[in-house]
């Protein structure tokens, strides 16, 4: 099991730029493919972006694509997520998870077993 503290989140104008963190303990953090999800109010929690082991592969959700990157630096068993050009529509609760890397990089929920408890973006318009 790995324990996972999400930081970073906050109010920021629409256009604006956001970085999220979420630091790893408890279990090998290079064991794990990472990934960020988020959850607005009335909504279901959906995929936003995932990480290989190593952090040479990356996948993101159509929706964030060229606006958001994340990568990871296992010296420092951490993930980030940067947020360029917010929206309006990124307001959301974000959750970082890890699930086993023999999974490769995925986006499916299912596979992550391990979750943080999240972190506010809101972004005004």
């Amino acid at each position: 099991q790995v324990q996972l503290v999400e930081s970073g989140g906050g109010l920021v104008q629409a256009g604006g730029s956001l970085r999220l963190s979420c630091a790893a303990s408890g279990s090998t953090f290079s064991s794990y493919t990472m990934g960020w999800f988020r959850q607005a109010p009335g909504k279901e929690r959906e995929f936003v972006a995932a990480i290989n082991w190593s952090g040479v592969s990356t996948y993101y959700a159509d929706s964030v694509k060229g606006r958001f990157t994340i990568s990871r630096d296992n010296a420092k068993n951490t993930v980030y997520l940067q947020m360029n050009s917010l929206k309006p529509e990124d307001t959301a609760v974000y959750h970082c998870a890890a699930a086993p890397r023999a999974y490769g990089l995925v986006g499916a929920m299912r596979r992550y077993d391990n979750w943080g408890q999240g972190t506010q973006v809101t972004v005004s318009s």
